[in-house]
């Protein structure tokens, strides 16, 4: 007879199929659907979350998780036993006090949001998507009210994205980090003629870019064996196991960096997601238990590798053979001090590492305002134009470069965006840590070597998938809670270079 242990594994890796259906779905959705199959697809959707609710809530589960945990005898905490038990624990306690009709109505109104979003931000049409998103925050109320124990309502929905963390910890972190930039921000616009970004705007053919941004992911272990590439309107990554691997992006034809840094964000998910250790395949650890540790990732290899110096050599000696003529006078050192060039900017996915926070910031506050009530949907642009013009100095004119830009509250996806910010904060204390241990490692990425990188990250940050949260596992890699400082010195170095001022 199977031991609990064994039975629970088998319940969990049903669930982890279905939670793939469910994902595949979903990317195939933003990716390849026509249009007209949304009605059906957000049916689909629903269906396969309620039928996933209420396997994973019901009493069966509940039980195997304590029978499980009476075997464990002695099993060390961090045995991938005992970290199954507590990462199933936590989440069936959370997950059962959720109705399973308001669970499928969550994914089958983000479906159908999904599509009118899109429509929206084409037409930059906020009145269009205003019914869905009034929807879902109305959702997004009532999954709250099913908890008790919060300081502030905003917690519960912050703790699906990174448990354990909580909003006035995240509040506090912001304010250091917005203390931090806003000083450096004034200086540089006061420099601003001191770094010209203009070569990165011409005319870079799609096919080309395509291309370019192909080089460079497989570069940092794209593998098209086991991982493919697509379009959508808003960069995302999805993992169907270690093995199957999809990552999308956008392109414009007059500004490359958009569709290869997409591409390397994406890339950088994907990684962490390829690299979770095969034996956690199939249960809830084989994902990121913390989606600002996922974020460290995608931002790390966007911005520290990405728009780093060395990287820049690698990829100044790629892009005659891509572009041609369009390419002229792109050299390292002007690539690497365009690429960092420090300008407020309407677009969060294409902001600059210094402003990027304020756009996290603004989208952090106004989530919180929104769950409490106080902003109305009627009322978010007017709010969001406010902010915007308040933190980075910029009057919004249009909804698609404003509060329609990002897909995120249409997916549902309501408590994410500070992870973004907390991804850049865990990626600057990594970051320090790779150099210690890797001393050379800059002159890796100089020789087109990013093997060492990402073997470090799968080592202390991948493979552990989701066995361990934020807190816990930035304890075991560096030794220290989460810190701004590591983050903004690195910022600070990296633009007075560029810059060539001291900041």
């Amino acid at each position: 007879m199977s031991t609990a242990i064994e039975q629970l594994h088998e319940r969990m890796a049903e669930l982890s199929d279905l939670g793939h259906a469910s994902q595949l779905l979903a990317w195939d959705q933003q990716t390849m659907m026509p249009r007209r199959g949304a009605p059906s697809r957000a049916e689909s959707l629903a269906t396969l979350e309620r039928i996933s609710h209420d396997m994973f809530t019901s009493a069966k589960t509940g039980r195997l998780i304590e029978r499980a945990a009476a075997e464990l005898d002695g099993v060390p905490a961090d045995s991938d036993a005992a970290c199954l038990i507590r990462v199933v624990r936590r989440r069936w306690e959370k997950a059962r006090r959720v109705p399973g009709d308001l669970a499928a109505e969550l994914a089958r109104a983000a479906s159908l949001a999904q599509e009118s979003w899109v429509a929206a931000r084409a037409a930059s049409d906020f009145a269009a998507f205003r019914p869905y998103l009034e929807h879902n925050f109305e959702l997004a109320r009532r999954y709250v009210e099913c908890f008790d124990s919060f300081d502030r309502a905003y917690d519960v929905l912050l703790d699906d994205f990174d448990p354990g963390t909580h909003t006035a910890e995240v509040g506090a972190l912001f304010d250091e980090l917005k203390r931090e930039l806003i000083p450096v921000i004034a200086t540089l616009s006061e420099h601003a003629d001191r770094v010209d970004s203009s070569k990165l705007h011409g005319r870079f053919a799609v096919g080309r870019q395509r291309r370019l941004a192909l080089d460079v992911v497989e570069m940092m272990g794209f593998d098209r064996s086991g991982w493919r590439i697509d379009d959508a309107v808003h960069p995302f990554a999805a993992g169907f196991g270690a093995e199957d691997v999809r990552i999308t992006t956008r392109w414009d034809p007059h500004y490359f960096p958009s569709g290869l840094f997409g591409a390397m964000h994406e890339c950088g998910h994907g990684l962490y997601d390829a690299g979770i250790d095969p034996s956690l395949q199939r249960t809830p650890l084989a994902h990121a238990e913390s989606l600002a540790l996922h974020e460290s990732q995608s931002r790390l290899w966007e911005n520290m590798v990405g728009r780093g110096r060395p990287f820049c050599r690698v990829l100044a000696a790629k892009l005659p053979r891509r572009f041609g003529d369009a390419a002229s006078g792109l050299d390292q050192d002007t690539l690497y001090r365009a690429f960092n060039r420090v300008e407020p900017s309407f677009i969060r996915t294409e902001a600059d590492e210094a402003t990027y926070g304020l756009h996290i910031v603004l989208r952090f506050e106004l989530e919180q305002a929104l769950v409490e009530g106080r902003v109305t949907v009627a009322e978010l642009p007017g709010a969001w134009n406010q902010r915007f013009h308040e933190y980075l100095g910029l009057d919004v004119v249009d909804d698609a470069d404003g509060v329609l830009q990002d897909v995120h509250w249409a997916g549902g996806l309501i408590g994410y965006f500070p992870t973004y910010a907390l991804g850049n904060l865990i990626a600057g204390q990594l970051w320090e840590r790779a150099h210690l241990d890797v001393p050379d490692l800059d002159a890796q990425i100089s020789a087109g070597e990013f093997g060492v990188l990402r073997e470090w990250l799968r080592e202390n940050v991948h493979r552990h998938g989701a066995k361990f949260s934020s807190r816990d596992l930035l304890q075991r890699v560096v030794g220290r809670p989460i810190e701004v400082r590591p983050f903004t010195s690195y910022l600070k170095r990296k633009l007075g270079d560029v810059y060539r001022i001291a900041l």
